[in-house]
């Protein structure tokens, strides 16, 4: 019985400096290799993986998102949901108030509810309204859109998007300098 309970023991052990050591490899790899991602992919405004709220027409404005991350999650209204047309049609009036033209995306929220990213032509559909409100020239905001505008991964997965930080931060550069 004591060589079983010894087996046990060493075992035990073993499986433990096994499973520290694992992860202190993959930490020190991910810190290395992905030093950005691995520290949450924070920037001076906050992380690129989680949405902000930003308030337009000032600003490339994203989904109509939850104001609270910590509250993130779809609402689960479907789409004869007398509530969920409402929300609809006070953010396409909001929108068209700050001179943007409306997409379903900027209308509509997505299922985490805190959707870092948009569609470039979610973008374009905001560069009028950005440009007049920061004093700036319709063809620098666009060429701005075009150079923040991230295509698929390796060409064919997901969808060509635009992180809003990212080109908000970018917008703020630009807009300091003009």
């Amino acid at each position: 019985m004591l060589v079983n309970l010894r087996r046990a023991a060493v075992l035990a052990v073993l499986l433990i400096v096994l499973c520290l050591v694992y992860t202190f490899v993959e930490t020190g790899i991910g810190q290395l290799v992905f030093t950005h991602q691995a520290n949450g992919s924070i920037t001076a405004y906050g992380s690129t993986e989680i949405g902000q709220a930003w308030n337009g027409p000032k600003w490339f404005q994203g989904r109509d998102e939850t104001p609270n991350p910590e509250l993130s999650g779809p609402t689960n209204l479907g789409p004869r949901s007398e509530v969920l047309v409402q929300q609809v049609k006070e953010r396409v009036t909001q929108l068209e108030k700050e001179g943007i033209t409306p997409t379903n995306d900027l209308v509509t929220g997505s299922g985490s509810g805190i959707d870092p990213d948009i569609t470039p032509a979610d973008a374009y559909a905001q560069v009028n309204a950005v440009a007049k409100a920061n004093d700036l020239p319709v063809g620098e905001v666009r060429h701005l859109v075009a150079e923040q505008s991230v295509g698929a991964y390796l060409g064919f997965f997901g969808s060509p998007y635009v992180n809003l930080l990212e080109i908000n931060e970018a917008l703020a550069k630009l807009a300091t300098t003009a």
